[in-house]
């Protein structure tokens, strides 16, 4: 085993987000890894892949923490399809902590190509339907991520397979998805599954209200597929579903996921930074302690980055515990560092890189091992 204290071997952490669109976390890491592996095999890397709460966290968590368990589950699809998914379980009883994450039970990702999307109809029943399982399997404890939604209603889709009832004027119950929260008149909640005895805890890096020009709709509805009237509509539904369920529509990251994190706060989760909660969980922190580099990074890096999502969590990190950073991103919209990679360079284009993105980030990852080595020689 090297000896990461002797000049010659070097303890690096490999913590970098999804390259959305091409590469989950996990896969990135490893193929930064492999990369620096074939200048530097002596080298102790510890791979702590990152995400935000949203598509890959899940993995994150797997990847980072020895004994999780994966656990299937099958739900309804954010379009009403039967699909099979699964949930995690970590490793620990005090608390028993299971990860539910919305991007592969609800999320953008399922949609198949050539399936009919209604943003008024999309929902979140299945994320609820996961979120059920973990708790009868006796998780005490839940940290849901919530991004990569394709919907907006509120949460309600998730309070619904909880076990909440949402009634139109007649008693009669409405439908999940924001057509039906239109004619929402009460939120039956005598049914609604409490909250685990540890709490639960919703990853999001969006700070968004509920409502308003920064909010589910207006912000996010296009990103969904809904067009200037369905935004409108949606809007409508949104506000009537928050005069129903009697939170608070304004608390930062209600917005969130379409609207999924107002329903978790109603049924008495905490909203919190994913990235945050993510390093926490998974020991980022301990494994840079002693480090001699950190290796983060995401499909595109700009100002954003910095603000709450999981490259910038890591660079805040590093910092406090003096390790050098270096990013490797698809893409660069803001001014890159001496020690960042753009892959779109290194390939010759932005399509190049997209379409072979491991052999790029291989090539990322030697490249900076080399570096390294300049460094140490000096």
């Amino acid at each position: 085993m090297s000896d990461p204290t002797s000049p010659a071997h070097s303890r690096i952490v490999v913590a970098p987000d999804s390259f959305k669109g091409s590469l989950d976390a996990t896969s990135a890491a490893g193929a930064l890894a492999e990369g620096w592996r074939s200048v530097r095999p002596d080298d102790e890397l510890l791979l702590r892949p990152m995400a935000d709460g949203g598509e890959g966290t899940l993995d994150a968590f797997a990847a980072a923490i020895p004994g999780s368990r994966r656990v299937p589950v099958a739900v309804t699809g954010p379009t009403g399809r039967r699909i099979d998914s699964h949930w995690l379980m970590l490793p620990g009883e005090h608390p028993r902590t299971a990860v539910v994450e919305l991007a592969c039970t609800s999320g953008i990702e399922l949609v198949e190509a050539g399936e009919a999307v209604d943003p008024l109809t999309t929902h979140t029943l299945g994320f609820g339907e996961a979120i059920r399982a973990a708790l009868a399997a006796g998780a005490t404890r839940l940290l849901l991520g919530i991004g990569g939604s394709v919907s907006s209603d509120g949460g309600s889709g998730v309070l619904t397979a909880l076990g909440a009832i949402v009634r139109d004027t007649d008693g009669r119950q409405v439908p999940s998805g924001a057509a039906g929260l239109s004619r929402a008149a009460s939120l039956d909640a005598r049914g609604l599954l409490p909250p685990p005895v540890d709490g639960s805890l919703v990853l999001s890096d969006v700070r968004a209200p509920l409502l308003g020009p920064d909010g589910a709709a207006r912000m996010f509805g296009p990103q969904k597929g809904a067009d200037p009237d369905q935004v409108d509509r949606i809007e409508t539904a949104l506000t009537q579903w928050a005069r129903v369920a009697g939170a608070a529509p304004d608390a930062a990251g209600a917005g969130a996921a379409g609207g999924c994190g107002f329903g978790l706060l109603v049924w008495g989760a905490r909203l919190a930074s994913g990235a945050d909660a993510v390093a926490e969980t998974i020991g980022l922190d301990a494994a840079l302690a002693g480090a001699q580099r950190v290796i983060t990074g995401e499909g595109s890096y700009d100002s954003q980055s910095l603000l709450g999502k999981a490259p910038g969590v890591v660079r805040a990190y590093a910092e406090a515990r003096g390790v050098p950073v270096s990013v490797v991103a698809g893409r660069f919209g803001v001014s890159a560092g001496t020690d960042d990679l753009s892959l779109a360079e290194l390939a010759g284009s932005a399509s190049a890189a997209v379409s072979d993105p491991r052999r790029w980030l291989r090539e990322a990852g030697a490249r900076l091992a080399r570096a390294h080595t300049r460094r140490d020689s000096v």
